[in-house]
């Protein structure tokens, strides 16, 4: 099996279904949050382009240690940052995808709190975590749109906005 070139095209399908929700992204409404619990629309869609770059870090590092301060949020203020840092940090974790051999995804990489760690993973694992996490997150961000009436893009098949395949 060829675990390496799967992970790009799945990176690659990610990019694809994300990029369809970038594009809607609203101008005006970045501080909506349905629920006070909930994060504000701008943040939830940093926090998706984000995890597009979490394969990189991961590539590139042993673990991420939150108590170090590893891992600090990005504050965009538009759509067009938006759109300049999901172009960024997918060209990034492709090149290091690119870069690297099928033995590469066997090392070890963690999640930490001090020494405390939160999750213990091979690189594989931790990245087919992150693309996990781009698949929550992205659909939270359809509940956003749908509730301010912004087309919902499908993901994985139609949605009822976008009806064919």
């Amino acid at each position: 099996m060829n675990t390496l070139n799967n992970l790009k095209e799945e990176l690659q399908q990610e990019y694809q279904t994300t990029a369809k929700f970038i594009q809607n992204f609203p101008e005006g409404k970045n501080e909506y949050a349905p629920h006070e619990k909930s994060m504000k629309l701008m943040p939830l869609a940093t926090h998706v382009v984000e995890i597009l770059g979490w394969p990189e870090m991961i590539l590139k590092t042993d673990k991420l240690d939150f108590a170090a301060g590893d891992y600090q949020p990005t504050h965009l203020a538009n759509k067009a940052e938006l759109q300049q840092k999901f172009e960024e940090d997918y060209a990034k974790s492709k090149a290091a995808l690119d870069a690297i051999s099928e033995e590469d995804l066997e090392g070890k990489w963690s999640m930490n709190m001090g020494e405390k760690v939160l999750a213990d993973y091979t690189k594989y694992s931790a990245i087919r975590h992150a693309l996990n996490q781009l698949t929550h997150h992205r659909a939270q961000l359809g509940v956003y749109y749908r509730l301010n009436d912004i087309p919902v893009p499908g993901s994985y098949g139609p949605s009822a906005d976008e009806q064919g395949f």
